[in-house]
């Protein structure tokens, strides 16, 4: 995996947004989809990130892969262990880690924000910042997210998005509207993202 990362030609588009927060000295929680998780622990291990990834078996190879990237595993999703990931996640963002996160995962529905992510940024006052990876050439998957594997030697894209930030005391309405609004910018960042890698 860390041979075939190397291979891409890779682009960076929106990196402003992280070096902002950087600067600012202020956390963020990287939310992507879960169909373009593969290799998003490549960009995550630039930043000093912790990354939720479930219990089920096909969160097994992500795991060992951002292990071995140096990034903190915490495994958890709203069906098994959802409680105390996310504590976990809230005490890593305290303590100075980024997050990173699938919205929608671990089971879909497909490009469906949930509100754990919505939730995490009320609580820990940290902006989301969403992300989306692209490659060409590619293969996509047949799995309920279209899982994508890009092929080595292609070209790989990372677009960061503008953050959002959750007011701390956000009603569920409030909730409900940044969920629709990561979820229409999650799906704008990976059609900016596909294009540019297909050269579109």
């Amino acid at each position: 995996m860390r041979l075939g990362a190397q291979s891409l030609r890779r682009t960076d588009i929106g990196r402003q947004h992280v070096e902002a927060c950087l600067a600012k000295r202020e956390r963020f929680i990287a939310a992507f989809w879960h169909g373009r998780l593969l290799m998003m622990p490549f960009a995550l291990a630039e930043i000093d990130a912790a990354i939720l990834i479930s219990q089920h078996r096909d969160g097994e190879y992500i795991s060992r892969i951002a292990e071995h990237l140096g990034l903190v595993v915490v495994r958890g999703s709203a069906t098994r262990g959802g409680a105390r990931a996310f504590k976990q996640l809230l005490l890593g963002l305290r303590e100075g880690r980024h997050v990173g996160i699938t919205p929608d995962g671990p089971k879909g529905p497909p490009h469906l924000a949930k509100s754990g992510v919505i939730e995490l940024a009320r609580l820990s006052g940290m902006p989301i910042l969403p992300v989306a990876f692209g490659a060409w050439p590619r293969t996509l998957l047949g799995s309920w997210d279209r899982f994508l594997i890009p092929h080595p030697f292609g070209r790989g894209v990372y677009v960061w998005g503008e953050p959002i930030y959750v007011p701390v005391d956000a009603d569920k309405p409030t909730v409900a509207r940044l969920q629709a609004r990561l979820a229409e910018r999650l799906d704008a960042l990976v059609t900016m993202a596909d294009d540019y890698a297909a050269g579109t």
